[in-house]
């Protein structure tokens, strides 16, 4: 009876995993994990990072740059909650996961459309090679560049979130609903006899 029971475990446990990815992989919600946002996490965290770091060197000015209006280090640290939050709901896929990620997106997009704003403003009336006041030409020139660096990585990165919007909203979608009738034929158990 012990054997019987063994083989019987072992042919349903090996049914059950392959439904169970076929399965999952009609849901909306397993839609957003096809598209690795673990990947996608991780190119924002990097992005994020490299947004702190290149803030800290505007903050040791007291000219008009980004650091201004904080810039750097509140898109830098919606950066990072955005991928750390990608890397997790890909580990671990739940609806309620997939919409704090959504809303964080949402949050980032705005933060980066009013950063642009205020970049591309201050390029254009600081621009290249006309130093800015109490500092050496050299070193204007390096904020104007470190501010670019960030506008162009900030595109980049808006690029990315967007996408993600894209592919969390409809993972979210529902879409019509189905009912899954699954059959499971019982093994064959084979009594032996002592």
């Amino acid at each position: 009876m012990e054997g019987s029971k063994v083989t019987a475990g072992e042919d349903t446990a090996g049914k059950n995993q392959v439904d169970r990815t076929v399965l999952l992989s009609s849901k909306p919600l397993h839609r957003f994990v096809k598209m690795e946002p673990k990947t996608l996490g991780i190119v924002i965290v990097i992005f994020g990072w490299a947004e702190l770091l290149m803030g800290c060197q505007l903050s040791t000015d007291h000219v008009m740059t980004s650091f201004t209006i904080y810039a750097p280090l509140w898109q830098g640290l919606l950066f990072l909650i955005c991928g750390s939050l990608s890397i997790y709901t890909e580990v671990y896929p739940s609806k309620k996961l997939v919409t704090v990620c959504l809303s964080m997106y949402i949050v980032s997009v705005l933060g980066i459309i009013v950063s642009f704003i205020f970049r591309i403003i201050h390029l254009l009336f600081q621009g290249w090679g006309r130093g800015m006041r109490g500092l050496s030409r050299d070193r204007s020139n390096l904020l104007v560049w470190i501010d670019s660096i960030l506008l162009i990585s900030s595109a980049c990165v808006l690029v990315v979130l967007i996408f993600l919007c894209a592919v969390a909203r409809l993972a979210l979608k529902s879409t019509r609903n189905q009912v899954i009738v699954h059959q499971v034929r019982p093994s064959q158990i084979t009594i032996t006899s002592y």
